[in-house]
């Protein structure tokens, strides 16, 4: 196959852009599943997310009076293609760590940036009082949780004396996953709270706070560009674990790792 053509499919299809969304998008029901139990309901079916994702591209997009609408417009989609990078860089070097370059670790936390910058460039550019509240809050967020969640990474990067993810990969193959130590562990949990953070789950959801500032940043979005935001949240409580896996806990290497997926979602939840 062409080597341009295959690494078009492998951002747009597997393991990009369309494997993470619908992974994504599954992992949002399990959140709501796991909720709704705690809560003594029955919660939803396992096809919401995905219908509630499709009503939404349905919908008419509106852009306010006097928002900037090149911003406006286009923010969504700034955190959506981050992802998607991620993503099919995570996997390409899980399964294939020779592939992995210098410096890969450092691209991919620049990459993580993008979907909090594009909340706060969309909150920004719509004009709107409260967006402009939330946009704010989130960037006083991003710069609380930013830092404990680099150091997570640095201790990764300090115990294995790489910044390539494969070579990080295949000491954990060696000599076991990191999260089996101390340091490992210290740095797993943290992570776990940045990740919440990032996903501006409770208790780091004030951006959002709905008894305040209704929807916060996406105040003003309605059809495509919502239905983007909530895509690229989703894709992001997909790959913030496997980021987590694939750094202390052994990488995404058998069967095993989707039960590692699943605890550190439920983690996540709780």
């Amino acid at each position: 196959m062409n080597p341009i053509l295959k690494s078009i499919l492998q951002f747009v299809v597997y393991p990009g852009f369309l494997f993470s969304a619908a992974i994504g998008l599954l992992i949002t029901w399990v959140d709501r599943k796991v909720t709704a139990r705690i809560q003594w309901r029955v919660g939803p079916p396992i096809y919401q997310p995905y219908a509630d994702f499709l009503k939404l591209l349905l919908k008419e997009t509106l852009i306010p009076e006097g928002a900037s609408r090149v911003a406006f417009i286009l923010a969504p989609f700034i955190g959506l293609i981050g992802v998607s990078i991620v993503s099919t860089m995570l996997f390409i070097m899980n399964f294939n760590p020779e592939l992995s370059f210098v410096g890969d670790i450092i691209v991919i936390v620049y990459l993580l940036a993008l979907p909090p910058l594009a909340v706060i460039v969309g909150g920004s550019s719509s004009r709107n009082p409260l967006s402009s509240v939330g946009a704010s809050r989130e960037m006083v967020l991003y710069f609380g949780y930013e830092l404990p969640f680099l150091l997570a990474i640095a201790i990764a990067i300090i115990k294995t004396g790489s910044l390539k993810i494969g070579e990080i990969i295949i000491y954990q193959r060696l000599f076991g996953p990191l999260l089996y130590s101390i340091s490992g562990i210290i740095a797993g949990i943290v992570f776990l709270l940045a990740s919440q953070a990032k996903l501006s789950f409770v208790p780091f959801d004030i951006p959002e706070a709905e008894q305040e500032i209704m929807a916060g940043p996406y105040l003003e979005y309605s059809g495509v560009s919502l239905a983007v935001f909530k895509l690229t949240r989703a894709m992001l409580f997909f790959i913030l674990p496997v980021l987590l896996i694939t750094l202390l806990w052994g990488g995404m290497t058998s069967l095993w790792s989707i039960l590692k997926l699943i605890l550190i979602v439920v983690l996540i939840v709780l």
